[in-house]
């Protein structure tokens, strides 16, 4: 079982930065792949960010490449998302998501485990 918690979301201007956080539980968190989802007022949850158990691979949505940087550090049980150049349609709660497999997935299905969200709003 793991339980992931998210923090560093807030209110920012357009073109600035926020950093995201996820803190997980359990003694297995390095083996897994983690994933960070958002979802806006009124659409669907969607793929924003994912690496691999190692952080050796990532891979983004096309709406964030090269504007947010997803990595971990195994030894913290933490894994983050640097988010730069941020845009009001960045606007979403954000979800961290882990699977017990350590390679990248990027549906919500392929996804054990979820965080409770932390709120992302970008003013223009």
């Amino acid at each position: 079982q793991v339980q992931l918690v998210e923090s560093g979301g807030g209110l920012v201007q357009a073109g600035g930065s926020l950093r995201l956080s996820c803190a997980a539980s359990g003694r297995t968190f390095s083996s897994y792949a983690m994933g960070w989802f958002r979802q806006a007022p009124g659409k669907e949850r969607e793929f924003v960010a994912a690496i691999t158990w190692s952080g050796g691979n990532t891979y983004y949505a096309d709406s964030v490449k090269g504007r947010f940087t997803i990595s971990r550090d195994n030894a913290k049980n933490t894994v983050y998302l640097q988010m730069n150049s941020l845009k009001p349609e960045d606007t979403a709660v954000y979800y961290c998501a882990a699977r017990p497999v350590g390679i990248i997935a990027t549906t919500q299905s392929e996804y054990d485990y979820w965080g409770q969200g932390t709120q992302v709003t970008v003013s223009s």
